[in-house]
């Protein structure tokens, strides 16, 4: 018999996650064109901005936003991709871009010294370091110099914590990225929740959703793209 986990108590009444539109180095990593690159992307992680396709998904994500509670409290990650669809969102939802807040704790895992590397090139650059990280799993393995999702969920774990105390009784919006709103679920699914076997997947521009019920978040959405053009 399991033994049910133990949910942390939250004074928010609502909280949507939504991971950003897609960036250019998401369309690097995803177009099979390219996925015998050797070679890192130029530039640093946190400045890596929206591709069209992003700028169209985080324009389509205001017609959400724009039928959603005027009063939410807007918190991002300061990468450069986050902020632009928080931007775009605002514009197209006829809401001042300027309306929220930016948290360090919201930022996407830290590759380290793979930062910008698609697989193809960290396997070129390290192809023992390549082995470990399929041999340890997506959840627990630590690039040099970087984070483990197992960091990240601390860290945002924290944010979480802080927040709910900060923001009493408010409904909350974090645009963010996958890490982090798979970090929100380990958080909120309480002491004891099992660690993913792999990574659930978070699509870009999706809106993932927790309302109160006891005093305690629970999930009630995860993923949403119905929102997006087809």
């Amino acid at each position: 018999m399991s033994v049910p986990a133990l949910t942390p108590p939250c004074a928010l009444v609502e909280l949507w996650a939504v991971r950003h539109g897609e960036s250019t180095a998401n369309a690097v990593y995803a177009d099979p064109a390219t996925a015998d690159r050797t070679q890192p992307l130029p530039g640093l992680d946190r400045d890596v901005p929206l591709s069209e396709r992003g700028i169209a998904q985080a324009t389509a994500l205001g017609g959400w936003l724009a039928e959603r509670d005027p009063g939410l409290l807007v918190v991002s990650s300061p990468y450069l991709r986050a902020r632009e669809t928080w931007r775009l969102m605002a514009e197209a939802a006829g809401l001042p871009a300027d309306d929220a807040l930016v948290d360090d704790r919201l930022r996407d895992r830290e590759q380290g010294i793979f930062a910008l590397h698609p697989p193809a090139a960290l396997r070129t650059r390290d192809p023992r370091e390549a082995e470990r990280r399929e041999r340890v799993g997506t959840w627990y393995y630590r690039p040099p110099g970087g984070e483990a999702l197992t960091d990240v969920t601390v860290r945002v774990g924290q944010f979480l914590t802080e927040l709910s105390r900060a923001a009493t009784g408010r409904r909350v919006l974090l645009v963010a990225h996958d890490a982090v709103v798979v970090a929100v679920r380990q958080y909120f699914g309480g002491i004891g929740y099992p660690t993913p076997d792999h990574l659930p997947p978070v699509p870009n521009a999706s809106v993932s959703r927790w309302v109160t019920e006891a005093g305690r978040l629970s999930l009630a959405e995860w993923g949403e793209v119905g929102h997006l053009p087809g």
